[in-house]
């Protein structure tokens, strides 16, 4: 092949390579532009938000630190953790329907109790 062709090729390669990333970075928007982009009622709602999705995002990346240390892989850790949570959850509602219960029968008790 001709020397050239090999020139056009390399350009056309480069260009490609180095002007398609900055042809994408030039024209994808920042978060403040699309932050103003939003009707007002959406950007209030969004600031209100912030504060608690940072605290969320904090909480996990915590979480995912501690499960990092174990030496089980991170989603078995998750996997067991969101296991003793849902057990957790269970055994909690089975505590406040047993109270409910209870205080219901107490009720009942009492109103039988003043009936007589």
């Amino acid at each position: 092949m001709r020397t050239i062709t090999w020139v056009k090729m390399a350009v056309a390669g480069v260009t490609m390579c180095v002007g398609g990333p900055a042809l994408i970075y030039y024209v994808t928007p920042t978060e403040e532009q699309l932050f103003l982009k939003y009707n007002p009622e959406l950007q209030k709602r969004s600031l209100e938000r912030r504060k608690e999705k940072q605290e969320d995002f904090d909480n996990f990346v915590t979480r995912l630190k501690e499960y990092s240390k174990s030496d089980k892989p991170v989603w078995a850790v998750w996997e067991q953790e969101a296991e003793q949570q849902r057990k957790l959850g269970i055994q909690k509602e089975l505590d406040r329907r047993r109270e409910a219960a209870a205080e219901a029968e107490a009720r009942k008790v009492e109103m039988r109790s003043s009936l007589r």
